[in-house]
């Protein structure tokens, strides 16, 4: 077992980690499997950063001073009643929980709380510590926080290190998980539960947090459950991070990152609109990040106003084909090109190919064939691999996954993620869509029907919003999400999601509580067996956000009316710096 404590180095500019003695620093996940120490971790701080550090987070009103909880309605999952119910009889049903202020200040005892951050990253991750740390100290000032290295893995492990002020400090209002590190270990078998007990026990941790998306929260409510039907005495309380945008419903507005990750790629967008207006040669195949939904292409079409945005959820909804689409596209082009404008930008969600129904149908059969097939599929050589695979499906998938480039083909088969899902920000979908758009072009010229000039760049832009410095909006949301989480533990809840909703008004006005995390559950096919998991929340076609852009499309896809958002503003009127997402306002009506 590691134990790892903190001291502040000169000036509070540095941090050093010791174990046993040594100095210690956080290294990347892949070199922690082998080892986690290192001389020296010197973190150095930009002229931003400095200045960022005296933000003070806004937040609800009712969070402020003393806060009691609210029952309201009892709730069911949403859908599959009766098997969700079977799997958690002890968190099953539980009330809608509002927070409203008190007027009465109670004395909380001191208590000990973990937290875990948990998959892919998201700009705000450290303020809903930050707001974590402060709520549980608002409570009593000698609780104490510790964090666990590296995602769910380091509460098997038993990795950790104590938060202090001095550290929690380092880290407000900045984007990234280095301050603990994050990781994709799913927490599903017993025997990791009781791993995680132990330590537990041994910290007197008596309240668990668990920082993640769909996945991680689902997790976390599995653990809740198994620890409440054992009288372990451990609390679990999730919050709702993602960048997808998948993990909201009535009670859950947005997940936090999405804001962030949606204005600085809509940045990047704008930046390659004012190119592409400016040299007028060139189409920009833009992949945006967002795994399964259409959220973040969605959102960034609405901020930038692209000739073309796909939406996954219309593809399916239409039972489009990839030909359908390579037409949809190629007309825009050419009808561009009429008018002596031979350029434009096409946005495509990361999971498309997921939504054409008849490459859904090919993934799902090939999840669950590789599912059972995994060992005999990693023994054969990669050069034949593929006939293997076209072999083995049935004739209809057989026939498609023959027909895809061999590229495209090799990404489908990779090593699907933890959690069962196809890897899709593998799948190179822009530049399948760019050379097949390119090849329909050569078939209308060599018709006479086009006469334009077709050249492409591809990009694909993922990793450089997930640990942006999180919005003015994220840095209020995650640390009244934080706060709330606080709420929670010290209400004696276990098994929910915390929860800030009417985000679009000013923050005074928003308000916090929680929502049962069975609540969101439904049954989904996972590695080949039906499992309990929070459903997502994918684009919805008659929804005001989607039934805005698709008003507009048209227009856009002609003109060239492209709209160019600049960098985020941290400083400077409301109006600018605190502005919620296009989609956010849109739902709500704002």
């Amino acid at each position: 077992m590691r134990t790892y404590t903190n001291k502040r180095c000169e000036k509070g500019r540095a941090l050093r980690y010791e174990v046993c003695g040594k100095i210690l620093s956080l290294r990347t996940q892949k070199q922690e499997t082998k080892r986690f120490i290192k001389k020296q971790y010197i973190m150095t701080k930009s002229a931003l950063q400095i200045e960022r550090a005296h933000y003070v987070p806004k937040m609800p009103t009712a969070l402020r001073g003393a806060v009691k909880a609210v029952d309201g309605e009892y709730t069911e999952s949403v859908a599959n009643q009766e098997e969700i119910k079977k799997l958690f009889p002890n968190t099953y049903g539980m009330p809608v929980v509002t927070f409203e202020k008190s007027n009465e200040k109670k004395a909380m005892p001191p208590i000990n709380v973990g937290v875990i951050l948990s998959g892919g990253q998201a700009p705000g991750g450290h303020n809903v510590i930050a707001g974590l740390f402060d709520g549980l100290k608002s409570g009593n000032k000698d609780s104490r926080l510790y964090g666990f290295i590296l995602g769910p893995g380091g509460l098997i492990e038993h990795k950790y290190m104590e938060l202090t002020a001095g550290i929690i400090d380092d880290y407000r209002n900045t984007g990234g998980f280095d301050m603990i590190g994050s990781g994709r270990t799913k927490l599903e078998q017993k025997e990791q539960f009781d791993k995680g007990l132990e330590i537990l026990k041994k910290l007197n941790i008596k309240a668990l947090v668990i920082i993640g998306g769909d996945d991680s929260n689902t997790n976390a409510c599995v653990l809740a459950e198994y620890y409440k039907s054992i009288g372990a005495g451990v609390q679990v309380i999730g919050c709702p991070k993602t960048i997808d945008g998948d993990l909201k419903n009535e009670q859950v507005e947005t997940s936090f990152g999405f804001d962030t990750a949606c204005k600085v790629y809509s940045e990047v967008i704008g930046n390659i609109q004012r190119d592409c207006n400016s040299a007028r040669k060139y189409w920009h195949f833009i992949k945006l990040m967002g795994r399964s939904a259409s959220h973040i292409a969605l959102e960034c079409a609405l901020q930038t106003h692209p000739n073309v945005c796909i939406i996954s959820e219309e593809v399916e909804a239409k039972n489009q084909t990839l030909d359908d689409i390579v037409n949809q596209i190629a007309t825009v082009v050419l009808k561009r090109s009429e008018a002596g404008n031979n350029f434009g930008t096409v946005l495509i969600p990361e999971g498309l190919v997921e939504f054409i129904p008849a490459m859904k149908r090919l993934i799902a059969e090939l999840n669950d064939f590789l599912a059972k097939h995994e060992t005999e599929f990693k023994m054969i050589k990669k050069s034949e691999q593929r006939s293997y695979i076209i072999a083995k499906l049935t004739k209809e998938n057989s026939e498609l996954y023959a027909s895809l480039p061999e590229g495209v083909a090799r990404q489908l088969t990779l090593e699907r993620d933890p959690h069962g899902n196809v890897q899709v920000s593998l799948i190179e979908t822009e530049k399948l869509l760019a050379e097949m758009v390119g090849n329909r072009l050569a078939e209308w010229k060599a018709e006479g029907k086009y006469t334009g000039k077709f050249a492409t760049q591809m990009h694909f832009f993922g990793y450089e919003g997930r640990c942006a410095a999180p919005s003015n909006y994220d840095a209020d949301y995650c640390y009244s999400l934080g706060y709330a989480a606080a709420c929670l533990i010290h209400a004696g809840k276990t098994g929910y999601m915390s929860s800030v909703r009417n985000t679009t008004a000013p923050a005074d006005k928003w308000i916090a509580g929680g929502i049962p995390v069975t609540m969101m559950m439904n049954m989904e096919r996972r590695h080949g067996e039906m499992k309990p998991v929070i459903q997502k929340a994918l684009v919805k076609l008659e929804g005001a956000p989607f039934k805005a852009y698709a008003a507009r499309r048209e227009e856009w896809a002609l003109s060239t009316d492209y709209v160019y958002p600049g960098p985020i503003q941290y400083f400077g009127p409301s109006s600018v710096c605190d502005e919620p997402t296009k989609t956010l306002q849109l739902e709500q009506q704002k």
